[in-house]
């Protein structure tokens, strides 16, 4: 069976949930929103994914950031400024008791409609505001592992059809490149750029170590990643060269390494590229992955401390 970065340990404490709902807590059974909500009938929205360490959501400014930004090039009004929806956060936080261990999806969309149809004039209502935050752990043994990646024919298109740096409710052409990616007994897809240079996973950031350097994409064909722009601090704070630069396969199949980064996992070794092992076997032996996952959760404390520090 395969494992994605997004595999989490269960937790039966997730059942007893309480959920944010447009300012009111509801229990998981009772968090609902209509049939003719945007984002059911259009996946018409925009949201984000957060991590909580000590209680704090990381990286929360630069979240928010992403998911303003969306919602402005949607002319999508949230109809709550950012102070309203970090309390809304915290207050989501406060009501589970939660910490550690916790994974936030926090969704926007356009609202009800009067009828089911595109055309955003037909709303009749602001915006439906989410924050569902479950206990969730990525499985260990992924980590330790490693992924398996098959590229998929699903290409990451131009911004002029479906902009991909909108982090939208409409995930189809991530959806139809998962499916290929896990019949053909892969863990996540990875996906070309128009031009047939390497983009994206179809949920994370790809990377590769070549010679020393750690190189990703350009970054033209896929979303703004959260996680990806740590990394790339990281490196520069321990004094690794990093690359945003076209690449291709080819480059892949002769990497040292390789890894992905997300929100949730942050970063996770890759093992193998379309039948190609990347490295040693061995996880002590992936050692810039190593590092720099260490320089990353170091980032990762310094924003909680300086959140700790605001309270």
């Amino acid at each position: 069976m395969t494992h994605g970065t997004h595999d989490f340990v269960d937790d039966p404490r997730n059942a007893t949930i309480q959920v944010w709902i447009n300012g009111h807590l509801k229990p998981r059974e009772d968090a609902t929103v209509s049939v003719l909500d945007s984002g059911f009938v259009l996946g018409d929205g925009v949201w984000e994914g957060l991590r909580v360490v000590r209680g704090h959501p990381v990286f929360l400014d630069a979240h928010l950031d992403r998911l303003y930004e969306g919602a402005k090039a949607l002319m999508l009004d949230v109809g709550m400024d950012r102070a309203e929806l970090t309390r809304a956060l915290y207050a989501t936080l406060r009501a589970n008791d939660m910490l550690d261990g916790v994974h936030i999806r926090l969704m926007v969309t356009r609202g009800l409609k009067r009828t089911p149809y595109q055309d955003p004039r037909v709303c009749i209502g602001p915006a439906t505001v989410v924050i569902l935050a479950e206990y969730k752990t990525p499985l260990p043994d992924v980590a330790e592992r490693g992924l398996k990646l098959f590229t998929v024919h699903v290409r990451r298109g131009y911004p002029d059809v479906q902009d991909p740096k909108l982090n939208s409710h409409s995930k189809l052409n991530c959806i139809t490149a998962c499916i290929q990616a896990y019949t053909a007994g892969a863990d996540e897809a990875l996906m070309l750029d128009p031009h047939g240079f390497v983009a994206t996973c179809n949920s994370t950031h790809f990377f590769i170590v070549r010679r020393g350097e750690v190189w990703t994409s350009t970054g033209d064909f896929c979303l703004g990643g959260i996680t990806r722009s740590k990394v790339l601090e990281a490196c520069a704070e321990i004094g690794v060269a990093a690359r945003e630069r076209n690449f291709s396969l080819t480059d892949v199949y002769g990497a040292q390494e390789a890894f992905v980064t997300g929100t949730f996992a942050g970063l996770v070794p890759v093992r193998e590229v379309d039948g190609r092992r990347l490295g040693s076997a061995d996880p002590a032996a992936r050692a810039l992955t190593n590092r720099l996952r260490a320089a990353y959760r170091a980032l990762v404390e310094r924003d909680v401390a300086n959140r700790s520090s605001d309270e």
